[in-house]
């Protein structure tokens, strides 16, 4: 059935494209004869050459004469040469991630100079619903463009942006194919809320992800950080914005480009080693009570020979593959661009495959002067089989256990008596039959238009509908350890969503003498539908995945969702002779999740400019842009519940005599309303010798009336009630830089760098509440806490202090506090208990990145690296495997670099004596556990070579060979010290905990590909 699916898919992708390829290359009926008929006999040829900013020749750029469809296309050198009808004649220069140039033919050769999209002050930035100069903005934002963008291989855009902008910080989402970041920009605003930033995708707000779009497909992505420029967004703006823009057809003949990679991918398991059978053996016989165990009937010598490893049959070389082809181009009428994409990448963990595809379609009709009709269909398929070798037992199971018998046959359930482990279980004798299947369709369709009344005075209709449908199933074979006592179990999930948005405006871009306004008013509509249900089955026969063959219908299960948001907004720029800027927008938002007494709120931002560069005193050649900017403004953020501010009854999934029973769950708050979050913050924008750009920022943020959920006492029959409490403030410093230290002809070379640093606290609780504990979110029993109280940071860690080893007899230590007042130290791990207090945070105390881009003749040659400095990981998962031998039914960590184990009196150590069954506690929850998350990790390094052939008619033909995460400096003990998010039940959403327990690691990639432009 997957098969044949997957063969339709790609059979109708491709007759897509191929529809789209035969309406690109033809020119439309009405336009050739009205342009080509009316054109006088040519009589000469224009010559040029088109380079970029740093004067390397760009390949492929479309050399269309203005209205018509007559065009060339540069070589391999840039070089081009077309005839025209005489000097006058204005040339049109195209080429995708690039600005538009219209050039007279002139009577001499032509050197074109393009420039990069994302790079100049005069250009086009989509910002808050509509475009704006660079030059005119007040905000602070970033944007990067595809090519900053898609220099790693993975299928999700959230992974792409790790160290390529100020204040952003993403924790990338580990190594198993397909997972997904986290993006936090300039802090956490809330205690318990969602930290996601909202993505509007080509004018869509999307919600809280990139909408498993295709990385290939982005022409720019801004990321909008401060009040100035996210507050249009009233509500959803508190976390900030990032705004995507997909490409678009040019005018011009067609182009086809064509990408192609595959990815070598291993395992990296950082600092983190396990141990092997003999050093296991030697742990072991160090044990002073060896006694306890040494005449059992595994200990033996021969145990230092026994050495499965349990990681080396697991893993394997995973392969990444990415497939892109585009097709655009088009008239002065009709514009098209057409992809299709193609990600597949199996586990370096073997039994985990992730395939995923993407077509877009993307039109633009253009009828007459005033009507601009712009459709596109957005079409993703993605799909997991998980038949994953369990990454939990890779790191607990014993060397001296292995998962085969003599005979080569798999060692079944436990309790297995050929075992050292008699407890534990062979998950490969489950998975020879248990597996678990996933399939995700999208659809997202627009169909959008512009009413040009005036040429200052335009209708903007935006019109979008998304469609997802997901399920799922997982198997469960009766001779499993899973399936035994139930006989079998399936397990089916489907889910459905729709989401119908819209807005309407009216842009207004006008200007009078030195005065220039661009405004926008309207209103906006965003609604959101889900059903969803599970059954579950038990009782089936082994092999059978139909739950019609089940005997038992074990479970059901199932809900629905809606919520709606309703809008009216207006934003007006303002600029004066290009040197003084003013902004002010005013946003009203009603939410569904809110109480009727405070359902609607109100957001605004005002902002000011000054282009010192542009005043007439100012005559420092060297500067040539020096922008002084300011803002202050309000976002709001709403609950991850959907009902809130009702009262609700919960319903039993038990009943009594076969009737259903409800009990009241949620005690209702008609006053309930929005997180409010008000920014303040400055910058300054400079560039000197046309060489080095600076951008500096500092922000100062207040979030007041949190939504929280606050305990009542459980005697009134509800544990507490959602209120607007308490207060959280966030200020930080951003700087980024470019520099083009060498710009020549046949060689260039510059250096991007930025750095982010965020100072986070909490400023009061509710009611007269100093403090609360909250859990780390890891959702691991006997895990770490977090303490939230005025002037400490959201993450702060409260924990039991750690005191070391006692260097007389090797026992663990903690600090307690004495009748004094004074901290002293104890062995009892209960007393020191008694007395936690606040150690450090999760935090970093800097973070960003830096990159590097050499150009030289044919040759590229391009480095990115990102890093973070100060935060303290709670790395759990030592209590397991570094636990003195507490656990003596998994295998234990190798001693990192600079630790050592008590042996003797008077030995000073890290690591207290480690005895048989340990009962001193030494591996509970303590600062012990806290380490640096300090890091320096090389993101990518690429080194490519251009290729022309022109006589296949191949513009550019791009080779290269790239490495991606080869190395991580740090000396964090664990796996990696950027950390995957994790899932948190009671949230329902992933979060950045801090907490590091059995991840799976990052991988290594050795990437070769090729980029084709016909």
């Amino acid at each position: 059935m997957h098969t044949v699916l997957e063969k339709s898919l790609k059979t109708t992708l491709l007759s897509l494209l191929s529809l789209s390829f035969q309406i690109t290359t033809a020119a439309p009926s009405k336009e050739i004869p009205v342009n080509e008929t009316n054109l006088p006999v040519f009589q000469k040829i224009v010559k040029g050459k088109v380079v970029d900013q740093k004067g390397i020749p760009v390949p492929g750029v479309n050399v269309v004469i203005k209205g018509t469809t007559k065009g060339v296309q540069t070589d391999i050198d840039g070089s081009f040469a077309i005839e025209v009808p005489n000097d006058g004649t204005i040339l049109v220069f195209t080429f995708l991630g690039m600005e538009d140039q219209e050039i007279p033919a002139g009577n001499s050769t032509l050197k074109v100079v393009m420039k990069e999209v994302g790079e100049q002050m005069n250009e086009v930035v989509i910002v808050g619903y509509s475009k704006i100069k660079k030059e005119s903005l007040t905000g602070s934002l970033q944007t990067l463009d595809s090519k900053k963008i898609v220099d790693v291989t993975t299928p999700t855009v959230e992974n792409m942006l790790a160290g390529k902008a100020s204040g952003v910080y993403v924790n990338t989402g580990g190594g198993q194919p397909g997972a997904v970041a986290k993006i936090v920009i300039r802090g956490k605003t809330t205690v318990n809320g969602s930290t996601d930033p909202l993505w509007v995708i080509d004018g869509v707000i999307v919600g809280n992800s990139s909408a498993n779009m295709n990385p290939s497909d982005i022409e720019t992505l801004t990321v909008l950080k401060d009040a100035a420029s996210t507050a249009v967004y009233g509500s959803q703006g508190a976390n900030g914005v990032i705004v995507v823009t997909t490409k678009s057809g040019k005018t011009g003949k067609a182009v086809i480009n064509f990408s192609a990679k595959t990815a070598m991918t291993t395992l990296n398991n950082g600092n983190f080693k396990i141990m092997n059978g003999s050093q296991l053996y030697d742990l072991y016989d160090s044990f002073e009570n060896k006694q306890a165990f040494e005449n059992v009937w595994w200990w033996n010598p021969e145990l230092r020979n026994k050495n499965f490893d349990w990681w080396d049959n697991a893993t394997q070389t995973g392969i990444a593959e990415d497939y892109n082809l585009s097709i655009s181009g088009g008239g002065e009428n009709f514009k098209s661009y057409v992809s299709v994409g193609v990600y597949k990448e199996t586990g370096a963990v073997k039994g985990y495959d992730y395939k995923k595809y993407n077509g877009l379609m993307k039109f633009e009709y253009k009828p007459n002067t005033w009507f601009t009709l712009r459709p596109q269909v957005n079409l993703t398929r993605e799909t997991t089989y998980d038949q994953q070798h369990s990454v939990g037992a890779l790191y607990g199971n014993m060397p001296w256990d292995s998962p085969y018998m003599e005979d080569g046959s798999l060692v079944g359930n436990a309790p297995n008596p050929t075992w050292v482990n008699t407890t534990g279980s062979n998950y490969l004798y489950d998975l020879q039959w248990n597996y678990g299947e996933s399939e995700n369709y999208t659809v997202r369709a627009n169909l959008d238009f512009d009413i040009k009344f005036t040429s200052w005075l335009t209708f903007s209709s935006v019109n979008n509908y998304i469609f997802g449908n997901s399920n799922s199933s997982y198997y469960t074979d009766p001779r499993s350890s899973g399936g035994l006592a139930v006989k079998g179990r399936i397990e089916d999930n489907f889910d459905t969503y729709n989401r119908i948005y819209t807005n309407q405006l009216l842009k207004f871009n006008k200007s009078f003498g030195k005065h220039n306004f661009n405004a926008i008013a309207g209103y906006e509509w965003n609604e959101y539908n889900r059903k969803f249900s599970q059954g579950i089955a038990t009782g089936i026969p082994p092999g059978i995945v139909a739950p019609d063959a089940a005997a038992v219908p074990e479970k059901v299960g199932g809900g629905r969702q809606q919520w709606a948001v309703q809008s009216l907004l207006s934003n007006i720029n303002y600029s004066y002779d290009n040197r003084y800027l003013a902004q002010v927008s005013f946003r009203r938002d009603g939410a569904s999740n809110f109480g009727k007494n405070a359902q609607y709120g109100n957001f605004y931002s005002i902002s000011g400019g000054w282009n010192i560069h542009n005043e007439a005193f100012f005559h420092a050649d060297y500067i040539n842009n020096l922008k002084l900017r300011a803002s202050y403004g309000s976002v709001g953020n709403r609950p991850n519940s959907l009902y809130p501010h009702l009262p609700l009854y919960s319903f039993s999934k038990s009943s009594y005599n076969e009737s259903p029973g409800a009990l009241i769950s949620q005690l209702a708050n008609p006053d309930l309303s929005w997180e409010k979050t008000f920014t303040a913050g400055v910058g300054l924008d400079v560039s000197f010798f046309k060489r080095v750009n600076i951008t500096l920022d500092y922000y100062n943020k207040n979030t007041s009336d949190l939504l929280y959920y606050v305990p009542l006492p459980g005697v009134i029959g509800v544990t507490g009630i959602w209120r607007n409490v308490g207060a959280v403030n966030n200020r930080g410093f951003e700087a980024s830089i470019n520099v083009d230290i060498i710009k020549g002809d046949n060689f260039n070379w510059s250096v991007d760098a930025n750095i982010g640093t965020n100072k986070n606290k909490v400023t009061s609780l509710y009611g007269d509440r100093k403090q609360i504990i909250v859990g780390d979110g890891s959702g691991v029993s006997g895990s770490a806490n977090k303490l939230l109280t005025p002037g400490k940071d959201v993450d702060s860690w409260y924990l039991t202090e750690w005191a070391g080893v006692d260097p007389t007899n090797g026992k663990p230590q903690w600090f307690t506090t004495n009748a004094a007042g004074e901290r002293v130290k104890t062995s009892s791990y209960a007393d020191a208990s008694k007395n936690q207090k606040v150690i450090g945070t999760y935090t970093p105390d800097f973070f960003g990145g830096f990159s590097t881009t050499l150009n030289y003749k044919n040759f590229d040659f391009s480095a990115i690296f990102s890093y973070s400095v100060g935060g303290q990981i709670y790395n759990y998962a030592r209590a397991e495997f570094d636990s003195d031998g507490a656990y003596n039914d998994r295998n234990q960590m190798v001693l990192h670099s600079g630790w050592s184990r008590w042996e003797k009196p008077g030995d000073i150590a890290t690591h207290p004596q480690a005895l048989y069954d340990n009962s001193s506690q030494s591996n509970k929850a303590s600062s012990r556990f806290l380490e640096t998350g300090t890091y320096l990790k090389m993101r990518s390094i690429t080194l490519g070579y251009n290729v022309p052939i022109p006589r296949l008619n191949i513009s550019n033909l791009r080779l290269y060979i790239a490495g991606e995460n080869l190395f991580t400096i740090s000396h964090y003990s664990g796996v990696d010290p950027e950390l995957p998010p994790t899932y948190n039940d009671a949230t329902q959403q992933y979060i950045i905990s801090g907490v590091a327990t059995q991840v799976y690691p990052s991988t290594r990639k050795i990437v070769l590909g090729l980029n084709l432009t016909l």
